[in-house]
């Protein structure tokens, strides 16, 4: 079981299954094997993350000049961890943080008890959660001998084996840091590698990113043309509209292998498994 993602009163979840395991080592270690099927749970940001996020852009922002900060783009406004900005905004974004961390474990709990409905007790007691990680988030850490407030937008961390933040049960092999396609599309489980730490902060993105807006995505296909796309491919649509389902049509993210390859020569991480999508709930 893998779950990722930052506060919102919505899902996206996928049932998928491990059609390659590419590194075994890591694999053994994150508890996933061939053929075994896994549950992506997201919870992303559009409603309480957002919220936090578009309040303290403007906050910040009005800040700037008493800082002695000029920005490129007001989007990255910004304010010293230790000003009354900067706390106020870790403390809010905390609260988001656990709201989702909170969200997740809600639905990871229904669908435990869904599997123990159809599967039995002793299957359900036997799911494991690989992991549970925030793609939007601020962490205190050591990086090159000095403590940095290291913001991850639409990233994840990607430590390396041997690191002291890693898990003691991943250590050895390294964090798991995930990669998901579209609904159409693979998705990805890797390890962090020693590039991660020494290029980019212990850091990789995450997913395949968008290729299209969500409005141009609508433009290119109908809901429920994509719904009959997906289950003609042998993938299970549950979706509570037509119009949020073609928001996340496969076209519109980037190829999610090429992608792949890139973190992995660069050797940020390394691909540990492989999954291709069976089921899609779109909330």
């Amino acid at each position: 079981m893998r779950l990722h993602g930052n506060a919102r009163t919505c899902l996206h979840s996928r049932l998928l299954i491990v059609e390659r395991v590419l590194e075994p080592d890591a694999a053994y270690a994150y508890w996933l094997a061939e053929n075994q099927l896994a549950v992506l749970i997201h919870s992303g940001s559009r409603g309480l993350g957002h919220q936090v996020c578009t309040e303290f852009v403007r906050r910040m922002d009005a800040a700037l000049g008493r800082h002695g900060i000029t920005l490129p783009d007001r989007q990255l406004s910004c304010a010293p961890v230790g000003s009354s900005e900067g706390g106020s905004y870790l403390g809010a974004m905390a609260a988001a943080a656990n709201f989702a961390w909170a969200n997740r474990q809600a639905i990871a709990y229904r669908i435990r008890e869904s599997i123990r409905r159809v599967l039995g007790p002793e299957v359900a007691e036997g799911t494991r959660q690989v992991y549970d990680v925030a793609h939007n988030v601020a962490k205190l850490e050591r990086h090159g001998g000095r403590e940095l407030c290291v913001h991850r937008k639409g990233a994840t961390r990607a430590f390396a084996p041997g690191v002291a933040d890693v898990p003691d049960a991943y250590r050895e092999v390294g964090q798991p840091v995930f990669i998901p396609g579209s609904m159409g599309t693979s998705s990805f489980v890797l390890a962090g590698r020693a590039g991660a730490m020494e290029r980019s902060f212990g850091t990789v993105f995450h997913g395949a990113g968008r290729a299209l807006s969500r409005t141009a995505a609508r433009k290119r296909i109908a809901g429920a043309d994509l719904r009959r796309e997906l289950e003609d491919a042998g993938i299970v649509v549950r979706s509570a509209s037509n119009k949020g389902l073609a928001e996340e049509a496969p076209f519109a993210y980037k190829d999610v292998e090429r992608v792949v390859s890139v973190v992995e020569r660069a050797g940020l991480a390394a691909p540990v498994v492989q999954l291709r999508p069976l089921g899609v709930v779109k909330g």
